[in-house]
This record gives C-alpha cells, sequence and structure tokens, in this order.
C-alpha cells in the first residue's frame, strides 16, 4: 500500500471513528476524558468503564502488536498493520489503553539509559519506567569509565545512581536482574534493600556480582518469591541455603562463580530444583564431594571448573549428555548406564589430560560422541588400551601452553592409539602451540620413518593438524593416517598455530590491525620448515580422492630469508 493510499485510509477512519462518537454520546455513553485515561499505571491491568460495563485491556492480550514490534518492522509498515488490522477493531476507550500499551512495551524494548532518558520527557514513560523488566546495573550501563573517572568516584556514583533507580522502581513487571557490585563499590549498607526490589514475585532471571564478604539472604526467595525464578548466577559471595530449602521450582540454569557453599548446601539446593537443566560450578573452593543427585531428571549440561578442594563427583542425573571438566583429576562416578555424550576435559598443569582421557573415560562414558581434551602438560605417550570409544564419531585434541606443554620425547605418532581405540571416528582435529621445537627432526632422521600397516581406520574422513612442524613422530602421524584412513576426504595441514585463525580467510583479514598476529622467530622459522616437510614427505603420499589443504606462513608477516 502507497503512501497517499494510507493517508486516504487513515482519513477515512477518523470520520467512521467520529461517527460511531457521536453515535455512542446519542445513547448515553460516557466519553473517557484525558485525566482518567493516564490515572493508572501502564504497567498494571487498566480498567475503564463503559456504558456500565467493566473493560479490561493488558499488554498480555496484544501478542500480536509485540510479534510485529519485535520483528523490527519500520514504523511505516507498522502503522499500515495497525490502521489495517487493530484500529479498525478497537473502540475509543480500548484504542486509548492499546497505545498506552504498545508505547509501555516500546519502552521496554529500549535499553535501560535510552529508556531513562525517554522517562525524563514523557510522563507515560515515566510511569512505565515503574515498572522497566530489564534492569541490567553495571559501571558500563550505568555511565561509569574508569578510564575517565577515579575509582573512588565510581563507588560512589555507582552506589547513588542504582539506589535512585531502585527506590523509583516499583518491583512489578521486573524479569530480568543484573547487578555488578565490585568490592571497591562499598554498597554493603544498600544491598538489602535493593534486592528487595529485585526478589518479586515474577522474577525471572537474576545475576548478582556481590561483594566478596556479603552472605546472600536466602530468606529473600521465602513465600514464592524464588519459585519464578529460571537462571541464577552469583558471583563472589557466601550462598547458605538451610535445612528444608525449597524456593528455586522453576530453576533452569543456575552459576555459581566464586561461591562459597558446602556439599550439604550445594545438595538442598538441588533437591529441589527438579526443573534444573544446566549446572555451572566455578572456582567453588568448598566443594569436597560433588553429588548429582537423580531426582534432577532434566539436568543435560554440567560444568566443572578448579574448584580445587574436590575429591570426588557422583553424578546419578539420568540424561546428563554434556560434562566439561577443568582441574585436578578426581575419581567420577556416573554409573554405567552414564548417557554422556559431550565431553571436554582440560586437566591441571601436573597431569597427563591425554593418557588421563584414554585410559579413564572408555570405562566412566561409554556412549561418548564428542570429546575435547586440552592438555598444558603432556609426558607420556598415548598407550594402546583394550576398551574402545565405540561411539566416538568426534576428537579434538589441543596441545597448548608454550614450549612446557610438551615433552621433547613425546611421540605424536602415539596418538593413532586414539584413532584405533574409536572405530567410528569421522573427524580428527589436533592442535599444537609451541615456541621451539625440540622434538627430532624429520630431516635428521628420515631413514628411520615409521609404519603401522595392521591398523585401518575406516570411517574417518576429515582431519585437521594446526601448528604441524617438522618433527619426525608428527610427520609419522599423518603419513600413517594417509595410508590407513581408507575413507579420507580431506586433510588440512596449518604449519602456524592461531587462535583466531580462519582457514577461509587470509591470516592477516581476521584481524582490524590487518597483521598476524605476533610470534617468535623460533616459530616461523619451524613454519617454514614444517611447509618442507609437507612438500617432501607428505605430498607424494596424499591419494587422488583426499583433498589436501596446506596452509604456509604469511608471506607478509612471517617472511624469513632461509
Amino acid at each position: 500500500m502507497g503512501q497517499p493510499m494510507l493517508l486516504n485510509r487513515l482519513m477515512s477512519m477518523q470520520k467512521e471513528r467520529k461517527r460511531r462518537r457521536q453515535i455512542q454520546s446519542r445513547n448515553g455513553y460516557r466519553r473517557l476524558n484525558a485525566s482518567e485515561a493516564q490515572k493508572d499505571s501502564p504497567c498494571q491491568e487498566d480498567e475503564y468503564s463503559q456504558g456500565g460495563k467493566r473493560l479490561r485491556y493488558s499488554g498480555a492480550n496484544l501478542p500480536e502488536v509485540r510479534y510485529h514490534l519485535e520483528q523490527k518492522f519500520t514504523p511505516y509498515h507498522f502503522i499500515v498493520f495497525l490502521y489495517e488490522k487493530l484500529i479498525p477493531s478497537q473502540s475509543q476507550c480500548q484504542l486509548s489503553m492499546l497505545v498506552q500499551d504498545i508505547l509501555c512495551h516500546i519502552h521496554s524494548l529500549m535499553s535501560l539509559q535510552d529508556a531513562a532518558r525517554a522517562a525524563c520527557v514523557s510522563h507515560t514513560f515515566l510511569r512505565s519506567w515503574r515498572c522497566y523488566p530489564k534492569l541490567t546495573l553495571t559501571n558500563k550501563t550505568l555511565g561509569l569509565k574508569r578510564n575517565a573517572v577515579k575509582k573512588g568516584d565510581i563507588a560512589k556514583g555507582f552506589a547513588s545512581r542504582v539506589d535512585h533507580i531502585l527506590k523509583y522502581h516499583s518491583g512489578i513487571g521486573l524479569k530480568t536482574f543484573r547487578l555488578e557490585s565490585h568490592d571497591y563499590c562499598n554498597v554493603e549498607i544498600y544491598l538489602s534493600s535493593w534486592l528487595q526490589v529485585a526478589f518479586r514475585s515474577g522474577i525471572e532471571e537474576v545475576a548478582l556480582l556481590l561483594p566478596s564478604c556479603y552472605n546472600f539472604p536466602c530468606s529473600l526467595l521465602f513465600d514464592g518469591h524464588g519459585n519464578s525464578i529460571r537462571d541464577l548466577y552469583l558471583t563472589d559471595c557466601a550462598f547458605r541455603p538451610a535445612i528444608g530449602f525449597d524456593c528455586l521450582r522453576s530453576l533452569t540454569k543456575l552459576h555459581l562463580y566464586r561461591v562459597r557453599i558446602t556439599d550439604d548446601e550445594l545438595g538442598r539446593l538441588l533437591s529441589s530444583s527438579f526443573a534444573l537443566e544446566q549446572l555451572v560450578l566455578r572456582y567453588c573452593t568448598e566443594l569436597i564431594c560433588l553429588k548429582i543427585p537423580f531426582s534432577l531428571e532434566r539436568l543435560s549440561f554440567l560444568k566443572v571448573l578448579t574448584c580445587k578442594m574436590l575429591q570426588m563427583i557422583e553424578n546419578k542425573a539420568p540424561n546428563l549428555s554434556t560434562f566439561h571438566f577443568f582441574g585436578d583429576p578426581v575419581p567420577l562416578s556416573f554409573g554405567e548406564s552414564s548417557q554422556v555424550k559431550n565431553l571436554k576435559v582440560q586437566l591441571s598443569r601436573e597431569a597427563n589430560s591425554i593418557y588421563y582421557s584414554i585410559t579413564k573415560f572408555p570405562c566412566v562414558m561409554p556412549h561418548l560422541e564428542t570429546l575435547t581434551i586440552s592438555s598444558f602438560r603432556e609426558r607420556v605417550n598415548s598407550p594402546m588400551v583394550a576398551n574402545k570409544f565405540i561411539h566416538l564419531k568426534y576428537l579434538e585434541i589441543y596441545l597448548s601452553g608454550g614450549c612446557a606443554s610438551v615433552s621433547p620425547t613425546f611421540d605424536y605418532l602415539s596418538l593413532a592409539a586414539f584413532l584405533i581405540a574409536s572405530p567410528f571416528l569421522k573427524t580428527f582435529i589436533l592442535s599444537v602451540h609451541q615456541d621451539d621445537m625440540k622434538h627430532d627432526s624429520v630431516f635428521e632422521h628420515a631413514s628411520h620413518m615409521r609404519h603401522m600397516p595392521e591398523y585401518k581406520h575406516e570411517r574417518l574422513k576429515n582431519v585437521q593438524v594446526v601448528g604441524f612442524c617438522s618433527a619426525k613422530s608428527m610427520v609419522e602421524l599423518a603419513c600413517h593416517i594417509l595410508e590407513n584412513a581408507t575413507s579420507l576426504e580431506s586433510l588440512t595441514v596449518d604449519t602456524v598455530y592461531d587462535e583466531e585463525d580462519d582457514e577461509k580467510t587470509g591470516r592477516c583479514s581476521v584481524r582490524r590491525t590487518g597483521k598476524c598476529s605476533p610470534i617468535t622467530s623460533h616459530m616461523i622459522l619451524e613454519a617454514h620448515k614444517a611447509l618442507k616437510a609437507v612438500k617432501r614427505y607428505i605430498l607424494g603420499k596424499v591419494p587422488s580422492k583426499v583433498k589436501l589443504n596446506v596452509r604456509g606462513p604469511c608471506s607478509r608477516c612471517h617472511a624469513i630469508e632461509l
């Protein structure tokens, strides 16, 4: 519909509404004046009287309007939608309420700063500000920049601004509340009143970065105030639920970061969180024995990161499918019926993550389909094992942490043990980051190249080696894969390790600076040697059906005279 046609339609609608008002006036209907239309808060359900009848209209009755707003229609198309579909069917009273609901919903979609500015210039937005649904109170959203303001001034500004916002917020309609209060802000005297505003019935998402000495008041969750929370993120505080704690029945995501909570207290919290789907525990130093109860039937994701005192993990949740573990190796009890299919593991610097994974996980998690291993320190070669990863299809191994991460005696060819233990593996990715290659060079020991022809990898299709070097054992591994992966489709060999790089683009083009990430002269020299090793020992072994992708050092940033 063109703009002239829209204007004509608008004029005809105005005439029709004027005619209806005249008829209603003759029939005794009372006309709604401006003061009556604005007497109630738009965030609450509005009631109006028309012809002796009580009319109710609220934002919850506007799913179609909200859908069109959230689709980010242009103002022109949105006006067309209003005048063609909604306005003709509404009375004058309903139109007034409809406009208020639309304005309130538009206000709720604004950022915190824009919503606050709008409340300063509009009475309608000022009323809806008291019911603004998403409060994100951080130094950034409050306009407090550390590079422009002293830390003491930031502390005062943060406390006064947050206190002012929450004093004028009714708590009604609040769905999301995020508060980042750093230790230097000195907000302990305000926290009780602030959190009372946030923890009202209806709150769904809560993220709190609290002072490290603060004890979270669990009483705020009583009387049903915690039963609507679906996502809870707590940082730097103590959380001490007492016996009989039963306040988070709708919780689906729980993230505790540097939270002081004991085994029993966490058990009380989990025992009533029947809807929990994701659990993340990071740096919770008071946990010793982590026990996931059978009652968490919907739990599918568990992440445990650097809980230093942890001595055991026992899982009975029947549908846990994804497990991420970072820290010292601990006994794992997942039961024979474990359904874990996706595993990420990174052990401490003193552990051999690859050795631990191939010897422990086939029995603990027999249904693994994807496995990602990160190793800071690898001193032991991967052994041949009897137990198999029967369902494993994707394997990714990171050897990172500089030159100390991989021992000069580590045999890259021993990683073939993983391929042998995974008969249905389709994708294998190996990434190696070391500042200085100290392994035996293939150029010095090429006369004794090893072969393992008795092992075939019939399902392996895609292989990537990032940080490929001229180590003899790494060249042997690449040759072993080419000779024994009968279904191989592609092999990618990248002689430079770069976490931000994307093989689909040039190295320089992935950064705003237009330059590659800085690497040492040893790494540049090794990258050129590795490229030479690929040409001499690998190219001739590539079957015609296999696509070989070789990525050498950047010709501009990594040039060197050999």
